[in-house]
Parts: C-alpha cells; structure tokens; sequence
C-alpha cells in the first residue's frame, strides 16, 4: 500500500510536466517547480485570513459590477430615447452569432489581475479571482445516481444547491488509483463564477498578481478549451472558467467523451 502511494505521489509530480509539454512545447526545457509544499506550512489561521479576504474581495467586485451595469443601463436608456431606432441590426448581429463570449475579451487579458492558487493532488491550479463566485468550507455531499463519477454530489450552503466536483478526478481521472483517492483531503470548494458549481481543494496556497508576460496563453484551439494559459514561473493551469463551466453543464469530463 504504501509503495503504491508514493509511485501514485511520483506520477503525480510529473502531471502537469506531461501537460506542459504537450500544451507548449516551447516550455519543455523549464524546470518544472511546484508550490504544493507552500500550503502544507500555512497555519490555519492564515488559511482563515486568506479566505476571509477572498470572499471580501468578491463581495466589492460583485457590488462594483451591481453598480456599473445600473449605470450602464442608465445610459443606454438615455441613448434608445435619443436615437429608437438607430443600430438595431447591428445589436442583433452583435449577440446574435454563437462565438459571441469567444470574441468578447476576458477582463482579465488586459493588464494585470488576481489569480488565486489551490493545490489537489500535488497538482497546483490557478483561477483568475474575477471569475471566482466563492470559497465555502467542504461539508456534507449527497451523491445522485446517474451522474459521472467525478461528480462528488450535492452540498448545501445557505440553502443553496451547490454542485461540487471531485477535481483530481475530474482533472486527471487516469492518474486516480484507489491510493490516491484515498490520500485526498478535500477542505474547500471554488465556486466557478455566477454558476452552481464548485471544485474541490485540499489546500488555499495563496492569491497572486499576474502580469500579462507571466501566463503563457493558449490563445488557438485546444483540444484543453477548459485551459485559459499555464503560469510560467509556477508552471500550472490557469483555469478557462467559462469553458470548464459549459463542460460540466453538459456532463463532460476533461476528454470530452464521458
């Protein structure tokens, strides 16, 4: 038992150097670094900072854009009475075509942002904060039948349904051997935007101002669309939120096929 743990902890390790390589060939020469022994020194209390500030962070955002969109609102107002009929084709069109999200750049691909960091697995992941709808404490999961196996379940907080993902078995699904799973100690979930749902974290390693130079972006088609761009000197993914939603929405685990 305990020499498969440390070959699974091994494969582990060379996860997401497989990923580099393959997603950017350009990185395979770096070194590949991880980070996920940073969060096995953060005190509890640090985790508690870390996440009260987070979840803070979000609230202003959430309110900030509560109040842009009133005013935006306002002014589109203003500019329907001025002119009723002008550009009404054009904002048919400009919604109207299926790539419309693709072609609206992400916020966060202009200047620098906030990523925060998590670990499962050994496996570092990156979200950019701006997409981030929370961090809730992992409790009580009811399982469905008929769901994919990385579907962890629902869990209830506040009295809402949130749908949490197992994410080292999403993530890598062929790297989960029965030693794996059993080491995992999930502690957190990452809620995904606006949406119902959360992926699951061992560890809050910490949160991070990215400078545009710093992610190597993943701009062409990828057979990874859940994949934003990998972070350079930490050598991890950086989440594609929006995509990772639509595939879970539609049942699909990280190749597409389940």
């Amino acid at each position: 038992m305990a020499k498969s743990l440390a070959a699974s902890n091994k494969v582990m390790k060379n996860y997401l150097s497989e990923l580099l390589t393959e997603e950017a060939p350009e990185l395979e020469k770096k070194e590949t670094k991880t980070v996920s022994k940073v969060a096995d020194v953060i005190e509890n209390n640090a985790l508690e900072t870390l996440l009260q500030n987070v979840n803070a962070e979000l609230d202003i955002a959430s309110n900030k854009v509560s109040t842009d969109k009133g005013l935006a609102q306002q002014e589109s107002l203003k500019d329907k009475k001025a002119q009723p009929r002008q550009a009404e084709a054009a904002l048919t069109t400009h919604k109207s075509s299926g790539d419309f999200i693709a072609k609206t750049p992400k916020n966060y691909r202009q200047g620098n942002f906030q990523a925060l960091f998590f670990d499962v697995a050994g496996l570092t992941i990156a979200v950019p904060l701006i997409e981030l709808g929370g961090i809730h404490k992992v409790t009580k999961t009811t399982s469905l039948m008929g769901k994919p196996d990385w579907f962890q379940g629902v869990m209830l907080h506040r009295d809402e349904k949130i749908n949490v993902v197992d994410t080292a078995l999403w993530v890598m699904p062929e790297k989960c051997d029965e030693a794996l799973k059993s080491s995992l100690n999930y502690q957190y979930v990452i809620m995904l935007s606006d949406s119902r749902w959360g992926l699951m974290a061992e560890h809050l390693v910490d949160t991070v101002i990215l400078k545009q130079d710093e992610v190597k972006w993943l701009d062409s088609p990828s057979k990874r669309p859940w994949l934003a761009g990998l972070v350079k000197d930490r050598m991890c993914a950086l989440l594609d939120v929006d995509s990772l939603i639509t595939l879970l929405n539609e049942g699909s685990g990280i190749n597409q096929h389940d």
